[in-house]
């Protein structure tokens, strides 16, 4: 069941000429509002400047378009900061030599959680039927002749600095925003009173603006109402709050009966993590996936794990396991389809691929790898080991324990995630983790893959490599076309700015690569003369027959 939500808005120009309050509601399809929730923002444009009201209503146009565009996978927060961050650089360059400023309160809903963004004197309040609980901070100077004087603002510094809160919903929670135009003439005991008196929100919206002006406000008055009718199910910043309530798994038995799941056979066990093979009640083969117990103390496991889940849940294609929904879990782990095939490091058991069958695997890898990207993730750690090709002809992307979202992730000093082999230069150099980091593992796997060897020789754990020219992968395989070769130099090339700058670019580059080869092929003579290979076989075919003529004539 999705997020359920009543609504109710009210605005008022009051003695004012202009109303340069600006409110803006985006209730989004469901899709994208699992992914991105709902937003609600009030602007307040700052009546001192050139135009206030164009700055209030330029800059919730730019943050219910932009927004949405951002990925998925960023936190709400980052989101709205690099919006508001470039609208702040848009409100100065574009005041012509005066300021454009306004206030913003920006509230967004997603799951069951809210994040809000906060600059400025609007107000934001939580009411919960017994308590009004202000959430936000007025930014204005606190000298008793300075209270109406904004220290913070949109388009007022070229350093902008917004408060941002987060927080759990409760059905019944009811979020009011307000501009100062309400606030500023109410007492919040009326705000609660009228709140608790009123449920239709829209009635509730207008009382409290017409509250504002009858008791004496100069400004104008903007009023908007959120209330939580029901909550959706949980997502993962719930899954999160409630770490504390699901403790992990015992170790499992084979034949043991867990919440459910048959367990067959403990697969693998690492320091990291335990992955049991598990039949559900109708006998289909999953992969369960937990952490021993020796990391029950560890603050970051946990949460790693369930975002583990949440990556692959973000991705739900073709190209990843398929994961159970879990609708009862009531311990830490999560399950994943078994597929029936080998991963390719197996494959390479029995050598180098043949020619044709690279070719027609390597563009399914890059564009699963695109995909990720496209989704602001990224796996940290592609090798024919977390490749896999099952019996079905589907390639998929395994194991996401280090796979990582910019904005959302973080990993702990001096970390070096992933396989020492497929890391690039610029990994071991302490750079952040980029799109370039997987497309270099990318080529590093489709080198070995053709030739079963490293372009770099291979690294081990703790070594600092030095990286010169990689080898050229003909010098392993004569028979792979000057073409090929040279793009899988530049897939491996140890400069980032000689490599390709997207998974699409590299894909591009290959299929270009083929077609070209194919195009340069000497076509058949049949092709390239058809009227003089058919006027040949025609007299060809009348030489035989008037052989045959004299052949018969001769024994008569």
């Amino acid at each position: 069941m999705p997020l359920q939500l009543s609504i109710g808005e009210a605005t008022a120009t009051g003695p004012r000429h202009e109303n340069q309050d600006a409110m803006r509601i985006v209730t989004p399809a469901p899709p994208q509002a699992v992914a991105k929730g709902c937003l609600f923002a009030l602007a307040d444009g700052v009546s001192q400047c050139l135009d206030g009201g164009l700055a209030a209503h330029a800059t919730l146009q730019a943050l219910a378009q932009d927004y949405y565009a951002t990925p998925d996978t960023w936190a709400v927060a980052h989101s709205l900061d690099r919006i508001l961050v470039a609208q702040n650089r848009w409100l100065q360059a574009n005041g012509n030599g005066g300021p454009l400023l306004t206030t913003l309160t920006a509230l967004v809903l997603r799951g069951r959680r809210f994040t809000l963004a906060h600059v400025g004197d609007c107000r934001a309040y939580r009411w919960d039927g017994q308590r009004l609980e202000r959430l936000s901070e007025d930014h204005v100077w606190e000298q008793p002749d300075m209270q109406h004087v904004l220290k913070r603002a949109l388009g007022l510094d070229q350093h902008l600095v917004v408060d941002y809160r987060d927080g759990d919903l409760a059905a019944g929670d009811c979020f009011a925003l307000l501009s100062d135009g309400v606030w500023a003439s109410l007492a919040e005991t009326d705000i609660a009173h009228l709140l608790r008196d009123q449920p239709d929100l829209s009635r509730a919206a207008a009382a409290l603006v017409n509250l504002a002006h009858s008791q004496g406000s100069q400004d104008n008055a903007s009023a908007l109402l959120v209330r939580i009718d029901s909550l959706p199910e949980a997502a993962l910043a719930d899954a999160l709050a409630r770490l504390v309530q699901w403790p992990l798994p015992p170790l499992l038995k084979p034949g043991q009966l867990f919440e459910g799941w048959r367990v067959e056979r403990l697969l693998a066990e690492s320091r990291q993590s335990l992955l049991y093979r598990v039949r559900d009640a109708a006998g289909q083969p999953w992969l369960l996936k937990t952490l021993p117990p020796s990391r029950h103390d560890e603050a970051e496991a946990g949460p790693a794990l369930l975002q583990e889940e949440w990556f692959l849940r973000r991705v739900a294609g073709r190209s990843v396991p398929e994961l159970h929904s879990l609708p009862q879990r009531q311990h830490l782990y999560y399950v994943q389809r078994e597929y029936a095939g080998a991963t390719l490091e197996q494959r390479l058991l029995e050598g180098p691929l043949p020619l044709a069958d690279w070719l027609a695997l390597a563009p399914r890898l890059i564009s699963a790898v695109g995909l990720l990207h496209r989704r602001n993730i990224l796996h940290r750690d592609i090798k024919p080991e977390n490749l896999h090709l099952g019996d079905d002809g589907e390639l998929r992307l395994l194991d996401f324990g280090l796979a990582y979202s910019p904005g959302l992730s973080t990993d702990p000093p001096n970390a070096l995630p992933g396989t020492p082999s497929y890391l690039p230069p610029e990994a071991f150099a302490g750079a952040a983790p980029t799109t370039a980091r997987d497309l270099y593992a990318t080529g590093v796997t489709l080198y070995r893959l053709l030739t079963g060897h490293y372009p770099y020789g291979e690294v081990e754990p703790f070594q600092r490599p030095r990286f010169g020219q990689p080898v050229p992968a003909s010098r392993y395989r004569p028979d792979l076309p000057g073409w090929l070769d040279e793009w899988l130099a530049r897939s491996v090339a140890s400069d980032p700015g000689a490599r390709f700058e997207t998974a699409e670019q590299g894909l591009l580059e290959l299929e270009q690569g083929e077609r070209k080869a194919l195009s340069n092929r000497p076509r058949p003579l049949l092709e390239r003369e058809p009227l003089k290979v058919w006027r040949t076989l025609a007299l060809l075919s009348l030489l035989g027959n008037l052989a045959l003529l004299i052949l018969l004539a001769g024994r008569v």
